[in-house]
């Protein structure tokens, strides 16, 4: 009963929030705690959302402090010459901004840490998908999907997990998959490329100084619109397939102007001369994280303190660096502990224990030799639907039993439950994702919707090179 009812909570959820019947907060909420009565295990309800905030709030603790200093680090100015040198090199071509969003979140995934991925992609690039009136959630779907691939480094988390789970060695479940793991970068790399192909077609294409500046008498022509009329800018090869950069008299035009102030020159916050100590400060903070010097949350508590305090050493302006980024901040953190409630019910009333043992017990014997293949298809679903701690430490080392029956290696079982983590990068159970959809003001169920056939096939994709390579 148990295993039907945790499915069924999920699949609610899932549904809800897709549709656009409840908002992901209060889905997060009310879902679970009608399905933990559901149960007969309502008394209950809050021991087991105090456990789970328990369990989330160092992540909490770290989201607000890191949209805090990230957010510091845009006001300042420290990433317009990346939006400006991608933008370049991309000279305003849809397909290779978006196959530029793919590597960029590639690489910065190098520092293990989702949040931090999203946060540094979303600020450079979602001005330049803003200004060319691109899919915001062809950025959210490829910056995940090319974070889920980048998660499988040993400090990432899922590898390290898989070890010590099975009491192996990290290096030899991540070394034999760096083939694998490469096919599927490249197939995220041409997943953005066709993409950003569709996006080309939709759009046209601007030229560079169409798409950075606005030459003064147009700015003049559109301030002088007023009322409620709409003038419209279209530039490009003309016709239906131009982009359009758009001025409304009732407000929109402001908005964009906002959205667009991480390429403004002239904005009262940058800080030119202490350009290089934000740099520094910058790569110090992922050389910390990444050599685990201290826990990532008071990293960003004390990076955040440090880069108010210099950049904005009168307590005015330090009030209204954080009140800008309230909003973020309330957002992602309130998510994270609503997701606290929907993680707390699922592992207190015993849901996810039942569906991961419903879930082995259902693999016929006869696929006991091929367990390893068993393992990778199966990491799709349930890292989409537990978190990566209940699914290696909960399940994995029973598919590793069942494998060992049948003369698999523990090794083989390892390497193969890291193929769903590219579907794991969109999952509503991990924090991560609502800094992405957050920052990008991307709606949960559409990113969901746009993103995981693509996630799947790319997790398919790195399994299936697993067993071409021998590694599964």
């Amino acid at each position: 009963m148990l295993t039907i009812l945790g499915f069924a909570m999920i699949a609610t959820f899932l549904v809800l929030i897709m549709t656009k019947k409840m908002s992901p907060i209060a889905a997060l909420v009310l879902i679970p705690a009608l399905f933990c009565v559901a149960v007969g295990q309502g008394a209950k309800l809050g021991d087991y959302v105090i456990d789970g905030v328990g369990n989330l709030a160092p992540t909490a603790a770290m989201l607000m402090f890191a949209i805090v200093y990230f957010g510091v680090m845009i006001d300042v100015g420290l990433f317009d010459p990346i939006v400006r040198g991608i933008l370049r090199f991309c000279k305003a071509d849809p397909m290779r901004i978006v196959v530029g969003t793919a590597v960029l979140a590639a690489i910065v995934s190098l520092d293990g840490d989702g949040s931090t991925t999203f946060m540094i992609t979303v600020s450079a690039m979602y001005p330049l998908y803003k200004r060319l009136k691109m899919s915001l959630v062809v950025m959210t779907g490829v910056a995940a999907t090319a974070n889920g691939v980048m998660n499988t480094l040993p400090w990432g988390g899922p590898t390290a997990r898989a070890a010590t789970a099975l009491k192996l060695d990290a290096s030899e479940i991540f070394i034999p998959m760096i083939p694998a793991l490469a096919v599927g970068l490249l197939a995220v790399f041409l997943l953005s490329y066709v993409l950003g192909l569709r996006e080309r077609k939709r759009l046209g294409m601007l030229t560079l100084d169409e798409a950075l500046v606005r030459e003064p008498e147009q700015e003049t022509v559109l301030a002088g619109a007023g009322g409620g009329g709409e003038d419209r800018l279209r530039k490009g090869s003309g016709g239906s397939g131009s982009a359009e950069i758009t001025q409304d008299g009732d407000g929109d035009g402001d908005e964009d102007d906002e959205d667009f102030k991480g390429l403004d020159p002239d904005r009262s916050t940058l800080r030119p001369r202490l350009y290089w100590f934000n740099a520094g400060l910058t790569v110090a903070l992922l050389t910390a994280m990444i050599m685990q010097l201290m826990p990532i949350p008071v990293l960003f508590l004390l990076g955040a303190a440090l880069a108010l305090t210099v950049n904005f050493p009168h307590m005015p302006d330090q009030r209204a660096r954080i009140a800008a980024h309230a909003d973020n901040v309330l957002n992602v953190s309130g998510m994270v502990f609503a997701a606290a409630v929907f993680t707390g019910v699922l592992t207190g009333t015993g849901m996810v224990e039942n569906m991961a043992d419903s879930v082995v017990s259902a693999v016929p014997d006869a696929m006991g030799p091929h367990m390893a293949i068993v393992t990778g298809l199966l990491s799709l679903p349930l890292t989409y639907f537990m978190s990566n701690d209940g699914f290696y430490f909960g399940v994995v080392p029973v598919l590793a039993e069942a494998g060992a029956a049948h003369g698999v290696s523990p090794l083989e079982i390892a390497r193969a439950s890291l193929a769903g983590q590219a579907l794991h990068m969109s999952s509503p159970l991990v924090p991560a994702v609502y800094v992405l959809v957050g920052m990008a003001k991307v709606e949960f169920g559409d990113h969901t919707r746009f993103t995981v056939k693509w996630a799947v096939l790319t997790s398919l994709v790195v399994l299936g090179a697993g067993i071409l390579f021998g590694t599964i």
